[in-house]
């Protein structure tokens, strides 16, 4: 891929990752030349400003993908399935937001901090991981290359903004229709309340009675580490935050590493930020994190209960390093 000047289309332009990623691109002046909004036929026609700019968004279709270089598409798994193969026969490359393509052996599953070796193996077309993925596995990787993980057991909690616009806006409705009295709240996005509430429940349940949100984490960490090896268990819950997914992660290594040894390899590794001083309450918070592009951690403690373990707090904005960030960090890569 060209290094300037370079033809751009965002496919979901005018979702919550969409709005990201525009912002991002502006951000860290990436090389676009031409950026092309793209979302469903009720966006059509909308303005959006990119670098002081009004750019119409145009109705995503086969007819899209001329003369485009580089194609963000965060538009769902559905559209990504019909869209993403047309714009790479088009000649675009293709950065995927959604699980469509993520666990396809020939395509590239890749977090910049963690595999960016991936990449060369790419067909014209590079998934980007879940969102509760990215976070973990960027902390991981310093720690498994230093003491080899066997297992990680995750309990996530995920802001609302993770499941779309739609979503931030049901959480704000609630919990203003509850601090005025109200007793009964509008639900459409989940499947209870979520103001004042916690659901153990992201997608849809499996046969095995985890969700997909949870076998996501499981399979794209053993995908993205290239170990099968490791053995991961995740339990994911929806919180009411707006922005921000935070995780408790357990992990236990070959070789002891103590906690001391485990914050010096963090501090030092890539996309992190180390924020843990308990004694003084500084650990890493939702909304401090929020709009932040590294993933923090923190309370990094040794387990008593097993010889080799560890737990750790990690923290960061899911529409930032857990999306949009890192679909033009893997942009940034290819033009490299």
């Amino acid at each position: 891929m060209r290094r300037d000047g370079l033809k751009v289309a965002v496919a979901g332009a005018t979702g919550a990752v969409g709005n990201a990623m525009l912002s991002i691109l502006e951000e860290r002046n990436f090389p676009v030349g031409q950026l092309v909004p793209l979302a469903s036929e009720r966006s059509e026609g909308r303005k959006l400003v990119f670098k002081g700019q009004e750019v119409t968004v145009r109705k995503l279709s086969e007819d899209s993908f001329q003369g485009i270089d580089l194609a963000l598409f965060s538009a769902g798994a559905s559209r990504s399935e019909v869209f993403a193969p047309v714009a790479v026969s088009a000649g675009a490359v293709v950065v995927d937001n959604s699980s469509a393509f993520r666990m396809k052996p020939e395509v590239p599953l890749v977090v910049p901090e963690v595999n960016p070796q991936a990449i060369k193996r790419h067909q014209g077309l590079i998934a980007n991981p879940n969102c509760s993925t990215i976070q973990m596995v960027v902390a991981l990787k310093p720690l498994h290359d230093a003491a080899r993980i066997k297992r990680v057991v995750v309990s996530t909690y995920q802001s609302v903004s993770g499941a779309g616009l739609r979503a931030i806006e049901e959480l704000r409705l609630q919990t203003h229709a509850l601090l005025n009295g109200q007793t009964e709240v509008a639900k459409s996005v989940f499947p209870h309340q979520i103001a004042f509430n916690c659901l153990p429940h992201i997608d849809a349940f499996l046969e095995n009675g985890y969700t997909k949100e949870e076998m996501k984490m499981i399979l794209e960490t053993k995908k993205i580490m290239e170990d099968e090896s490791i053995a991961v268990s995740a339990t994911t819950v929806r919180v009411p935050v707006f922005y921000a997914h935070s995780e408790s992660v357990n992990i236990e290594t070959e070789r002891k590493l103590g906690a001391a040894e485990a914050k010096e390899i963090l501090a030092k590794a890539p996309g992190i930020i180390l924020v843990d001083d308990p004694i003084n309450k500084h650990y890493p918070l939702a909304i401090h994190c929020a709009g932040k592009d590294p993933v923090f951690i923190g309370r990094v403690r040794e387990d008593p209960s097993i010889e080799n373990g560890l737990n750790l707090w990690i923290v960061a904005d899911n529409l930032r390093k857990g999306a949009a960030l890192n679909a033009i960090q893997i942009a940034e890569l290819l033009i490299r």
